[in-house]
């Protein structure tokens, strides 16, 4: 769970001691917290899809359950994100430790295209990679995004590549 502090401010209401006693009128702080759900990575994928993509993740690197999970979870954040914020341009793309994850369930193609679909209403976000990477801090600022829209953020494996950009080309509409 995250938890949010709002501060609002109160014009002309008495402020009291610790003996309700008021003591002077004027601006009062008042915080209270509102509870807000984390959204999961796990709860956008089906379970056996999630222990496939991890299994694939640690046959084809050198991860252990743990690594494999962190990575994939942090994939479907993003997918989930670039989505979301689809037509925004925002130049959002993942560093390359996360794009494991990314790859590795878009070489899955029917469970990917199903995720897509579900995701886009039926459409498919697009993996249209750039060759060069150049060192603009978009993968931070993608973390940044993720964590706004929702999401834990992973930072250890997002702050390997911080300051690097993506490969995913800026301003498409895809991955």
């Amino acid at each position: 769970m995250i938890q949010v502090q709002y501060l609002y401010m109160c014009q002309g209401l008495a402020a009291a001691d610790n003996h309700g006693k008021h003591q002077r009128k004027g601006t009062v702080k008042m915080e209270t917290q509102t509870q807000i759900e984390t959204r999961d990575p796990r709860s956008f994928v089906a379970p056996e899809v999630w222990a496939k993509e991890v299994t694939l993740l640690m046959r084809d690197y050198p991860f252990d359950l743990i690594m494999a999970e962190r990575v994939f979870g942090q994939a479907v954040a993003y997918l989930i994100t670039a989505m979301e914020m689809r037509g925004r341009g925002l130049g959002m793309g993942p560093g390359e430790l996360v794009d494991l994850g990314v790859h590795t369930f878009i070489l899955d193609t029917a469970n990917y295209r199903e995720f897509c679909a579900t995701y886009m209403n039926g459409g498919f976000l697009d993996h249209i990679p750039e060759v060069e990477r150049k060192g603009d801090g978009s993968v931070f600022k993608t973390a940044q995004i993720i964590e706004a829209n929702g999401f834990s953020v992973d930072w250890p494996l997002w702050e390997k590549d911080a300051m690097k950009c993506t490969p995913c080309r800026p301003g498409e509409d895809g991955h």
